[in-house]
């Protein structure tokens, strides 16, 4: 068994095995998991998470690389969570996020986590908020979580960032991609990285076109920017930084920052609630009530709904 007040009061101290190991004891479900995310509990609520995502090869990883250089800059401690795909063999993430992200390694004020989606759809691995959670209450100032980037179903960051970063490069056929329903209406600050490339300028038209046709704001609402970027020498990071820093006054002012976190916590709730549920209705194969609900539907005596409105009300009793 962990002592947990230990290792909580270590990762508050900055010290990474610490965090490691609250992470890793998230990803395994440990039958500690309850008594962690109590003690993590009061600690939270500081952290600015900034959600990055897009289609491969747009440079998620060099621009998540970037802004971790640009807030060490400003002295803010950066966790970033590098949602990687899972290996078909082992499960396991494959880590090439963090490799790309090896000049942050020895510098003890940033903390670089690849986690596997282990098949959990929406482009985050299914810990990824309680991960963060983790981070948080370790000391992090900005946390940045980098999706797998499975392309335009990518939509589960908005769900768990402050504020979404959707990256787009010229030439990838990104534009035609605007004009579809799915990633590109996530997006509260938009990014043309690798800005250097012909057709820039047209991807930066198409999307202010796009946005231009999109929900009809009112005076004071938030409308997206779009920042060119070449995160490979760092330029426009620092206008992609003022763009978030933006973003965040502006939803600090009005209440919104406040609004998206409840959300938050109400779809992790409703996440874990579920979970616990699927638990339950799974230990129940073989089990003489699910077979007589499906011996009677095979009759024609009862529908599906009506079974599994009689299970829910049976496993909600016990």
């Amino acid at each position: 068994m962990v002592d947990v007040p230990e290792l909580v009061e270590q990762a508050r101290q900055g010290r990474p095995r610490a965090v490691a190991r609250l992470i890793s004891l998230v990803e395994g479900a440990s039958p500690q998991l309850r008594e962690v995310m109590a003690a993590l509990a009061p600690l939270t609520g500081n952290a600015y998470v900034v959600g990055l995502t897009g289609s491969p090869g747009v440079g998620k990883s060099t621009s998540t690389s970037a802004l971790v250089a640009a807030y060490r800059k400003a002295g803010k401690r950066v966790g970033v969570l590098a949602v990687d795909p899972s290996s078909p063999f082992s499960g396991g993430a494959l880590l090439g996020d963090r490799v790309r992200m090896s000049e942050h390694a020895s510098d003890p004020g940033v903390y670089i986590r690849s986690m596997a989606t282990r098949g959990h759809l929406g482009g985050l691995a299914w810990a990824a908020p309680q991960a963060i959670r983790v981070l948080d209450a370790a000391g992090c100032d900005v946390v940045l979580v980098e999706t797998v980037g499975v392309g335009q179903s990518e939509v589960e960051i908005a769900a768990q960032a402050d504020t979404s970063v959707v990256l787009l490069a010229p030439g990838m056929g990104d534009g035609i991609q605007a004009a579809k329903a799915g990633i590109l209406e996530i997006g509260d600050v938009y990014v043309v990285n690798k800005a250097d490339r012909d057709g820039a300028d047209a991807t930066v038209r198409e999307l202010n076109h796009m946005l231009g046709l999109g929900e009809a704001r009112g005076p004071g609402d938030w409308r997206p920017p779009i920042v060119k970027t070449v995160a490979a020498r760092a330029e426009g990071v620092e206008e992609l930084v003022a763009a978030l820093e933006k973003h965040r006054a502006w939803m600090e002012e009005r209440g919104v920052l406040g609004e998206r976190r409840r959300r938050r916590a109400a779809v992790e709730v409703e996440t874990i609630a579920v979970t616990a549920l699927r638990e339950r209705i799974g230990d129940l194969h073989g089990d003489r009530r699910l077979d007589a609900l499906a011996e009677r539907i095979t009759a024609g005596e009862l529908d599906p709904y009506a079974a599994a409105d009689e299970l829910v009300a049976s496993i909600t009793a016990n």
